[in-house]
């Protein structure tokens, strides 16, 4: 893990998270800028900065966790749809540089969101709660 990595913080519990899933090598919390509620992020404990990087054992389990997440929330979201997304380097898009997914509920005829607020801690703990549910 990386000392100043905001993730590998947040999977040391060294910072605060809206906490939906935890295992021995992957965890998923709510993002604090969500596109929309329910919008989880996906990582691996270790650190590592892309795809490229991990091994193809822990990529294969935190996708099973993917899989098990976006079900989760699209149920407790009444999502119509989910969308899936891994983001490598900044050309990519990609703002933190721990390997993430991100797992976020869609709504029939909703338009991209591009101003992400915080959301208050609270409320992602109550979301959270919610989806931890139907996991």
């Amino acid at each position: 893990m990386v000392e100043e990595c905001i993730f590998c913080r947040i999977a040391r519990n060294e910072a605060p998270s809206s906490l939906v899933y935890d295992d021995n090598e992957v965890i998923a919390f709510l993002d604090a800028r969500p596109v929309n509620e329910g919008h989880t992020l996906v990582i691996t404990k270790e650190h590592y900065v892309n795809i490229y990087e991990a091994p193809d054992e822990e990529i294969a389990h935190l996708f099973q966790v993917v899989k098990k997440v976006a079900s989760a929330v699209k149920k407790s979201e009444k999502a119509d749809g989910i969308s899936i997304f891994q983001n490598n380097g900044r050309a990519a898009n990609q703002v933190v540089f721990h390997l993430h997914v991100h797992v976020i509920p869609r709504h029939e005829g909703q338009s991209p969101q591009r101003n992400r607020e915080i959301v208050e801690q609270s409320r992602l703990d109550e979301v959270a709660a919610r989806i931890r549910e139907f996991i």
